[in-house]
């Protein structure tokens, strides 16, 4: 395959330093050693207070509706959020709020969360999978999910976890070769 995949990353954390940035910049590099990617990064962060003050689409500035077309034109989305309190952050939840209900028909998301301890680890089944089932969209098998444990100084140190991003990157390699090219979005 010549033409470059349009991966766009979503991070739903809005602190630096980040695990869930340096989880998610991992997936993605993993992704690039299996696929030609083109990647854009989106740290909630950065347009959090943007976001967090629109109640619908036209209230947004050009740069963060700028984002929402990067989200909704991607050939596959990797999304990753911190866990608070036994879900993702509202923030998280107000982006996906805005993004058009029919924009992600089909569109491969590799989810992927941080949080305190293993009892957070459900997140991936129980609140991002369920999310992206509304906008129907194909939710990859292998998800990856990152205790507070797998990092020192948030650079990744558990070879669990890099085994298990590897995984996820090998799995989600082949939607985008032969037939499955077809996944990618012609606009």
């Amino acid at each position: 395959m010549s033409k470059p995949i349009k991966v766009v990353a979503v991070t739903g954390s809005t602190f630096r330093p980040s695990r869930t940035l340096v989880l998610t910049q991992a997936i993605v590099a993993e992704l690039a050693q299996h696929l030609p990617i083109h990647s854009h990064l989106i740290e909630l962060g950065d347009i959090a207070r943007s976001v967090g003050g629109a109640l619908s689409r036209k209230e947004l500035p050009e740069t963060v509706e700028h984002e929402l077309r990067a989200i909704e034109n991607a050939d596959l989305l990797v999304v990753a959020t911190p866990v608070y309190r036994g879900t993702y952050p509202g923030q998280f939840k107000h982006l996906f709020d805005l993004i058009d209900q029919n924009a992600l028909i089909d569109t491969p998301v590799l989810l992927a969360a941080t949080g305190g301890s293993e009892r957070h680890a459900l997140v991936l089944d129980h609140q991002l999978r369920p999310l992206f089932s509304f906008f129907q969209s194909l939710t990859l098998p292998i998800g990856v999910y990152a205790s507070e444990a797998d990092f020192d100084n948030y650079q990744i140190s558990s070879d669990a976890l890099k085994a298990r991003i590897r995984l996820a990157a090998e799995r989600a390699a082949p939607l985008f070769t032969g037939t499955a090219a077809d996944l990618l979005k012609i606009a």
